[in-house]
């Protein structure tokens, strides 16, 4: 809008060579105030015309463990001025398994007291659901919900099925909504592949909002995101879309299994063969955000988080690297050594100090050290020098953000704590 911002500079000009201009007599008084006001006037209505400025993107969470953890309680608590909604996992159907619960700790959840969005995943390899069962098995837990007292404003459901079956969720679709609640929303996962579809107005017409998801698309083996392509997905679904919608982010990684070409994520499968980590790289998403603020799609209402981590899930970004994104906080990667000391005998630590995750130290040296004896584990083996121990990395290997990992130990008659050298 560089035209409105040359239009008020010409204004403020123009009233100040008016007012100011010398005045002759009563008449060119009265002209002057009546030209001073109306110079007033026309600035503010040009101000009443200048677009408002971009609300900040909501922030959401998704949570998507079946069972709930005494963990819960202190992450809801943390992440309380962190996400506006919490969109929580309540129910599957799976071809091979059937219908199958997650089970929320209700109570937390209306302690919390923030909105609730109930999810209810349908498995994308279903041919076609069953209208009557998923009707009938959503009234029934939303109306547990209800009664129990948690704040749910919404429903949810997450049904990643081909573009050729788009008609057929829209049935489903139209017929769920009129068995909701007034005043209770309806929202649906959306893949970009359904972009190619000419079905997608007639389905997003069945609900009030939509969740467009951009990680790990077509198959994790790919790639579990690349920003560009999340950008250019946002920017097309919103031309799409006349309702708002939310961008699912991922905030977590996975195992392909090369044995099985399996995928293990937040569970652990019992499948035997190595394991090849993917991690959502944390710098990339936050350069996705930066662009969105900075080139923000039509109708993008907000961000909603996959998913809410817990202590121990190591398949999911620490909090505060999660925190760090979504605030625009830059990420630092720091390793440090912590020495635990009993008699001549040092336990040697690493601890990841910043709030992303770091890879492990290719070498920790022991310079100037005087020590008889010294052992390494897990990642690391053990190399003498003439200078002291040193231990070196076996295999790379991350470390996340306020994680700890045994180094070793050494018994050193003489130890400066100042002499342990960390090579990148």
């Amino acid at each position: 809008m560089a035209w409105l911002g040359k239009i008020n500079a010409q204004q403020t000009r123009a009233r100040r060579i008016v007012c100011a201009a010398p005045l002759r007599d009563d008449t060119d008084r009265m002209h002057r105030s009546l030209c001073c006001l109306c110079l007033s006037l026309l600035a503010l209505l040009c101000a009443a015309c200048s677009p408002p400025a971009s609300a900040p993107l909501d922030q959401q969470v998704y949570i998507w463990q079946r069972q709930w953890q005494p963990a819960h309680r202190q992450v809801l608590a943390q992440t309380r001025n962190d996400f506006t909604t919490l969109r929580v996992l309540a129910l599957q159907f799976h071809p091979k398994v059937g219908w199958a619960r997650a089970y929320p700790d209700l109570q937390q959840l209306i302690a919390d007291g923030r909105p609730v969005v109930m999810v209810i995943r349908l498995d994308g390899q279903l041919p076609q659901p069953d209208q009557a069962q998923t009707l009938s098995q959503t009234d029934s837990l939303l109306t547990e919900w209800q009664a129990s007292g948690v704040n749910v404003q919404g429903v949810e459901i997450d049904h990643d099925c081909a573009s050729a079956r788009l008609p057929a969720y829209t049935d489903l679709l139209a017929a769920l909504r009129p068995t909701l609640p007034a005043g209770l929303a309806l929202s649906i996962t959306a893949l970009p592949t359904w972009l190619n579809s000419p079905d997608l107005e007639a389905l997003l017409r069945q609900v009030d909002s939509s969740v467009l998801q951009v990680h790990a698309i077509n198959d994790p083996r790919d790639g579990l995101f690349a920003p560009q392509q999340a950008q250019r997905w946002a920017e097309a679904y919103g031309k799409r879309s006349e309702k708002p919608f939310m961008l699912a982010l991922p905030a977590y990684g996975v195992a392909l299994i090369d044995a099985s070409r399996q995928v293990e994520s937040e569970a652990p499968l019992d499948a035997g063969g190595s394991r090849r980590e993917l991690l959502a790289d944390p710098q990339q998403v936050a350069n996705l955000l930066t662009s969105l603020h900075e080139r923000r799609p039509e109708n993008l209402h907000g961000i909603i988080w996959f998913r809410l981590p817990l202590p121990g899930d190591r398949r999911a970004w620490p909090l505060a690297t999660l925190q760090a994104v979504m605030h625009g906080q830059p990420l630092s990667a720091v390793i440090t050594v912590d020495v635990n000391q009993a008699g001549p005998l040092r336990e040697l630590t690493l601890v990841s100090n910043g709030n992303r995750d770091a890879g492990l130290p290719e070498r920790v040296s022991l310079a100037g050290s005087h020590c008889e004896a010294a052992d390494a584990v897990a990642d690391y083996r053990l190399e003498q020098s003439e200078n002291g121990p040193v231990f070196v990395r076996k295999q790379p290997a991350r470390l996340a953000a306020g994680q700890r990992q045994a180094l070793g130990w050494a018994r050193c008659s003489l130890f400066d704590q100042g002499a342990i050298h960390v090579s990148p």
